[in-house]
């Protein structure tokens, strides 16, 4: 289940939900935006997990959830604690940070 956030609502989302996995991104980051397709095809290949889209300038309530200070920014929540983020461009990082959450 793939959602772009609209309101600043992160935390309820994972407060609701056993595992959420975030991408913080910005309208002017390059690598956001090469990065948004690759995690919307995750989202797509687990679909029981809700996958979050964040504008981190957006909304800030969300991006203090995971004290996000660089982009694009993946994060991973756990029974409403985030448990790992990454900082990344390269899909092979992201992916291992998916499965670290999905298969467990």
């Amino acid at each position: 289940m793939l959602q772009e956030l609209e309101q600043d609502n992160l935390a309820a989302i994972v407060n609701e939900n056993d595992v959420v996995l975030v991408q913080y991104a910005a309208s002017w980051c390059g690598n956001c935006k090469i990065m948004k397709p690759k995690f919307k095809k995750l989202a797509s290949d687990n679909e029981k997990i809700p996958f979050v889209i964040v504008d981190a300038e957006k909304l800030p309530e969300s991006r203090k959830l995971a004290n996000v200070n660089n982009l694009p920014t993946f994060a991973a929540f756990r029974g409403g604690k985030l448990i790992n983020q990454i900082q990344t461009n390269k899909l092979d990082a992201l992916t291992q940070l998916v499965n670290e959450v999905t298969n467990n």
